[in-house]
């Protein structure tokens, strides 16, 4: 009775065990392939230059247009965008100069996990199919793969992929 009870309870025990949960592996990326994906800023329209059609009369949008045809970026830092403040560039064109830069940075790093995830998945589907290749026991290219219920009749076909003799079992 007591061997009964002492199985019972080791194999209730034992049902209790598990593994746990698999914790999923996070790719982080440092500083050093952040640094390489972003793209770093190019100012074909120099910051005095700026200053400068801000003081010559220019309006907010026409400064704004000239960026965006000229396709400049700045990386401005707090103290930068304050020293433009006071020289007398609007707020507008300081705004439009950091969220295109912040916008540049955000589409690049969507691009590159974008890239991640489409290899990502070919690897998953190269598995999938590599997976699928193993579990097909023989392959003949006259006969066709033969599956895992007739391992038994391997050699019980014969001619070319005709399967003579196949009801059979010759």
């Amino acid at each position: 009775m007591r061997t009964l009870i002492l199985c019972v309870l080791l194999f209730g025990l034992s049902a209790c065990a598990s593994q746990g949960l698999k914790q999923v592996e996070v790719k982080r990326m440092s500083p050093e392939e952040l640094a390489k994906i972003v793209p770093s800023p190019v100012a074909t329209i120099s910051l005095d230059e700026i200053v400068g059609m801000s003081l010559g009369g220019k309006t907010p949008d026409e400064i704004i247009a000239q960026i965006k045809s000229s396709q400049s970026r700045y990386e401005l830092s707090t103290e930068q965008t304050l020293e433009l403040s006071k020289q007398g560039v609007a707020t507008r064109v300081l705004t439009y100069i950091n969220e295109s830069n912040a916008l540049a940075k955000q589409n690049a790093i969507a691009d590159e996990m974008n890239k991640r995830a489409k290899e990502r998945v070919e690897a998953e589907k190269m598995l999938r199919r590599e997976r699928d290749m193993a579990n097909q026991y023989f392959y003949d290219p006259f006969w066709g793969p033969i599956s895992p219920a007739y391992r038994f009749y391997r050699g019980s076909r014969f001619g070319w992929g005709m399967r003579y003799g196949y009801p059979f079992g010759w």
